[in-house]
């Protein structure tokens, strides 16, 4: 099982630069989401970089991971989701986890738990939720990936999640998968 971290948006909500450059407690939002894969029973991981990617990269200096650069990062979110399931399809993977770049209080052990329901056969697309709230991380067995290389737009994989019968949520006792930082005030509001 691979990894992805979505990492190449503008942020273009977050006032003061880059959101995934803002620190949480000393560490860049994007370095702690990463951290969470890092610290998962995901074997490998990819993260996929593009606004200011240089700045990015160096965030995740020293982690066990490989970047991918998208030029195409304007186009929205499914342009990295493209990126990412490439990456899965070539290493692999059984499925694939993506984890987005600006939800740095994901715990590691609810990505092992989308992991284990996958594993366990509940379903071929995970998805955490919290009190009732969808979330992310979000887990794709890998007869997604073709879908998945065809997303257009800002959604990503949502309406594959939103309408394929096999995929499945999974309650976590995790806060974090649903608090993404779009703005300062999200910063403060999760931080205080």
């Amino acid at each position: 099982m691979g990894g992805v971290i979505l990492a190449a948006g503008k942020g273009t909500r977050f006032e003061g630069g880059n959101k995934l450059l803002a620190d949480v407690e000393g560490t860049p939002i994007v370095r702690r989401a990463a951290e969470t894969l890092c610290q998962s029973r995901v074997d490998d991981i990819v993260a996929v970089v593009g606004h200011e990617a240089d700045r990015v990269a160096a965030a995740l200096d020293d982690l066990d991971l490989s970047v991918r650069y998208n030029e195409n990062y304007a186009a929205g979110q499914s342009a990295s989701v493209r990126i990412g399931a490439d990456a899965a399809r070539d290493a692999g993977w059984d499925a694939v986890i993506f984890m987005l770049g600006d939800m740095p209080f994901v715990r590691p052990p609810t990505v092992d738990t989308l992991y284990t329901a996958y594993a366990t056969d509940d379903g071929s697309i995970v998805v955490p939720t919290y009190e009732g709230r969808r979330g992310n991380p979000v887990l794709f067995g890998r007869q997604h990936y073709d879908t998945l290389l065809t997303v257009s737009g800002d959604r990503g994989g949502r309406d594959l999640i939103e309408n394929h019968e096999n995929a499945v949520v999974v309650d976590v006792d995790d806060p974090g998968v649903s608090r993404d930082i779009d703005s300062q005030t999200d910063l403060e509001r999760f931080t205080d």
